[in-house]
């Protein structure tokens, strides 16, 4: 089962926040079809937020047909994200694991690491269209 969490810093909305980290769950092949979000009030009580951002989240993504409430029993995954490259994920997490490392030993924190990484990403898919 997916364990949600915020990040007030990030400048995304927490609905928003939750339903990301579904998608990436989706993805990565953390949930799977048939698989139960936390109801909405574990949530609630995990995070201390408003049902409605939780409700809000989880409507989102049963508009987008990845998951469907069962009223009295919960919400499910319905569909999956995921690729058939998912077994190059754990060779590339690896490695990016070791990039990670070397960031911080060479002194960077997590917000520049994050800003190397994404600006370097966004370079990359600019390149790639050119």
């Amino acid at each position: 089962m997916i364990e949600f969490y915020l990040d007030g810093r990030s400048g995304v909305s927490p609905y928003l926040q939750l339903v990301q980290q579904v998608r990436h769950a989706l993805r990565l092949g953390v949930l799977r079809e048939g698989d139960q979000l936390p109801t909405v009030k574990e949530v609630v009580t995990h995070l201390a937020i408003n049902a409605n951002t939780v409700l809000k989240a989880y409507r989102e993504l049963e508009h987008e047909g990845l998951v469907a409430a069962r009223p009295g029993v919960g919400t499910f995954v319905t569909a999956t994200l995921t690729t058939t490259s998912l077994a190059a994920h754990g060779p590339l997490r690896m490695e990016l694991q070791r990039w990670l490392a070397r960031a911080r030993r060479a002194g960077l924190d997590d917000e520049s690491i994050e800003a190397l990484f994404m600006t370097t990403f966004r370079t990359a898919a600019q390149e790639d269209i050119a």
